[in-house]
């Protein structure tokens, strides 16, 4: 019920708009209710009592929290999974079944581990319910000649991966407190640079040796006061090209490609905007400033007529909000379905494609800092955005009659995200604070330029930034602005330090999720491989740090990296 009493305290807030209180007082209404049926398998009970310890704490239920989770296990010490999520793996079990990698050489440890446990799961032909194996072929599986035993599957339904997460929960006999928030206000103790406790606004109360914070937003890490930055730094700032505002490049195909009117009136400044377009200045090239990427829901929809749940008119749908895209569909743009990409039983994981998506551009600003009320308010906005464009793209007169014939195929999977409304639990929050530690990541090491002396984990993907802001040029047309593609040429190296906050100011927290790096260079850091990567480093030099008795800055290098690849880690190309 903590979910429940989250969304109530959104009543207490005074920006609070009349028709969200009515989408909360329904939601609350709808889910009080369903509380009171028998709980599902999949939600495993906490144990009981207020006060509990463990050798490492770890705050978070993505999947970097499951893999750290499972290292410190492995290594012997007593771990508890603080999480204020339901649902275990975040985005990977929220609908990104389709693995951003880049190289997958690079990936090791527990993090392989999960992928070979995921091909292990489409080895059963039970798996394959609403699709033939043989019809979907080796599809996501790597490189087979190279993984042998070992083999991989890197493309997967939201259900399989929340399976496995599961699966090694409770193997490793893993203690999981689920939607149990943080208290951010006064619920981390810190005595002298050491965190001591966490409580949890319910009331339970956690000591540890070390910490972990694995939370997409570092709450832990900002409650405990270590330092962070949040939005894009100026390239002067650390020496960057692709940081800042990024007026005037135009990368991946997200931005309009003819001249089209930002105004309700075409060519009519004085009868308003649509929505969904700033009136503000945009920013000068290479400046920083506070805005983050969009986010989205990574949706995952089917064709299978006996899996298909009908797209249906939102009960606060308003076409006016799809205005700007009935122009970009009469500028004869027609790319909807480019990122439905296919997953197995004829399932997709749908991401932002072209102009006008899913992205909810310049709505994501204040979810980093907001309150946990606000947050859910954030969360139910870009919820009615999406399905108010699903059901645009499915009616509206104004969408090709080809988009809308082949959308009246697809619909919501009847076996995903079944206590939700087959809605997805996780919003892709594609960053929000990113911590100021020991070292910063920026683009210098991404592309090769800068060495990393000690490296805990490698990545390889794309610098990729969504848009930022959706804005009037001085032409008088609309242009969105933010997104970049910048490729590293090889595979590059995180440092240790980067997971880590300045020693003044804490010696028992790791940060593998918001961890030290610029903007753009997160861009790259954030693949989801990668969050359980350092995950399972973060633990690791946790559990070295509580068995010498110092804090996580005295361990030598040496140490940690020999212990690292010991357990499968990748650290050089």
């Amino acid at each position: 019920m903590n979910a429940v009493w989250q969304d109530f305290l959104i009543f207490k807030e005074p920006q609070t708009n009349p028709l969200m209180k009515a989408k909360l007082f329904f939601s609350f209404c709808l889910i009080a209710m369903l509380s009171l049926l028998p709980s599902c398998n999949t939600a495993q009970n906490s144990p009981g009592g207020k006060s509990h310890s463990a050798d490492v704490i770890i705050y978070g239920g993505t999947s970097s929290a499951v893999i750290a989770a499972v290292q410190v296990a492995q290594m012997g010490k007593k771990v508890i999974l603080v999480s204020p999520d339901k649902h275990l793996g975040g985005l990977t079990a929220g609908g990104l079944g389709w693995t951003d990698t880049g190289n997958k050489a690079v990936i090791g440890g527990l993090t392989r581990n999960f992928y070979h446990r995921l091909f292990l799961h489409y080895q059963d032909d039970n798996a394959w319910k609403w699709q033939k194996k043989s019809e979907y072929g080796n599809k996501g599986q790597g490189n087979v000649a190279i993984d042998g035993e070992n083999r991989t599957m890197w493309i997967f339904e939201p259900s399989a991966a929340e399976k496995v997460f599961e699966a090694l929960v409770t193997e490793y006999e893993i203690p999981v407190y689920r939607e149990e928030y943080l208290d951010r206000e006064k619920g981390v103790s810190v005595k002298e640079g050491v965190i001591q406790s966490i409580t949890t606004l319910s009331g339970l109360s956690f000591q540890a040796k070390a910490f972990i914070d694995a939370t997409y937003e570092g709450d832990l890490m900002a409650a405990a006061g270590v330092s962070y930055t949040v939005g894009r730094e100026a390239n002067a700032l650390y020496g960057e090209k692709w940081n800042g505002v990024q007026t005037g490049v135009l990368h991946h195909g997200h931005h309009f490609i003819s001249d089209i009117s930002p105004y309700v009136i075409p060519g009519d400044p004085s009868s308003g905007v649509l929505p969904g377009i700033s009136t503000g200045d945009p920013g000068r090239f290479g400046e920083g400033d506070h805005r983050v990427q969009a986010y989205c829901f990574r949706m995952c929809l089917t064709d299978h007529p006996d899996n298909r749940v009908a797209i249906t008119r939102p009960p606060d749908y308003d076409s006016t909000q799809y205005e700007l895209l009935r122009r970009v569909f009469a500028s004869g743009w027609k790319e909807v379905f480019g990122k439905f990409d296919p997953i197995p039983n004829h399932k997709t994981d749908v991401n932002n494609h072209g102009p006008f998506s899913t992205d909810n551009i310049g709505m994501s600003y204040d979810y980093p800092e907001a309150s946990y009320a606000k947050r859910r308010e954030i969360i139910l906005e870009h919820t009615s955005y999406q399905k108010g464009l699903l059901w645009f793209l499915s009616s509206d007169p104004a969408v090709p009659a080809d988009i809308r014939e082949k959308m009246s195929h697809w619909g919501y999977s009847k076996d995903e995200f079944t206590d939700n409304g087959y809605w997805p639990h996780q919003i892709y929050v594609r960053e929000a604070r990113r911590m100021v530690g020991e070292y910063v990541m920026t683009e210098n090491e991404v592309l090769g330029l800068n060495t990393v002396d000690q490296p805990v984990g490698m990545g390889s993907y794309t610098m990729d930034s969504h848009n930022v802001q959706r804005y009037i040029k001085e032409d008088g047309y609309v242009q969105n602005e933010g997104d970049i593609g910048v490729h590293p040429r090889d595979p590059y190296q995180i440092d240790m330090r980067s997971i880590m906050p300045s020693q003044k100011e804490c010696s028992n927290l790791l940060v593998p999720v918001c961890l030290s790096c610029s903007h753009i260079a997160f861009g790259s850091i954030r693949m989801e491989p990668v969050f359980m990567i350092l995950g399972q480093s973060a633990a690791t030099l946790a559990v070295l740090a509580i068995e010498k008795g110092k804090g996580i800055h005295e361990i030598p290098y040496d140490e940690l990296r020999l212990r690292l690849l010991e357990d499968g880690q990748v650290l050089e190309n």
